[in-house]
């Protein structure tokens, strides 16, 4: 399989990013959040958010292109409370594509290769194991949010 072309993201890319957004949540969620709200995502909506904030300059984010098609992205900037340190907000690849070495030229291209952290959702064993495999740990560091109208647990990961 060719190597994926890794790139800024331009408002142009919003649609994709949008579709892929809600794609792998949908996917990778399943089970962790409410269905019907999963069911309920617009792909649409999302990308019209990515074109603002795209365009406003209040989202960035990288792609990945392969065979001419955008099959994921990422987005980082500054981690709230602790600007020093790169937070990874976004990473998501399709379904499709997982294992196939997308993933980790994204978060390099993303978050560089200084001090970085990441939020992953309490049960979601895909997203830690591959963390763990570009070398984030766990800190200790929990805490809560509402998502769905539920409560749920984030675990921080870091690499130093």
């Amino acid at each position: 399989m060719e190597h994926a072309l890794i790139r800024p993201a331009v408002p142009d890319d919003a649609e994709a990013i949008g579709r892929i957004h809600v794609a792998v949540w949908q996917h990778a969620y399943a089970g962790l959040l409410p269905q019907q709200a999963l069911d309920e995502l617009d792909p649409v909506a999302r990308g019209a958010w990515w074109r603002k904030g795209l365009i406003t300059g209040a989202a960035s984010a990288w792609v990945a292109v392969r065979g001419g098609e955008i099959v994921g992205f990422a987005g980082a900037g500054p981690a709230v409370g602790e600007p020093e340190i790169t937070q990874l907000y976004t990473l998501y690849v399709l379904p499709e594509h997982h294992g196939t070495g997308v993933a980790g030229p994204l978060t390099a291209a993303a978050s560089g290769d200084g001090p970085a952290l990441f939020n992953v959702l309490d049960g979601n064993a895909r997203a830690i194991r591959f963390y763990e495999k570009i070398g984030f740990r766990f800190d200790g560091h929990t805490s809560t949010e509402r998502l769905f109208g539920i409560e749920v647990v984030e675990h921080r990961m870091i690499r130093d």
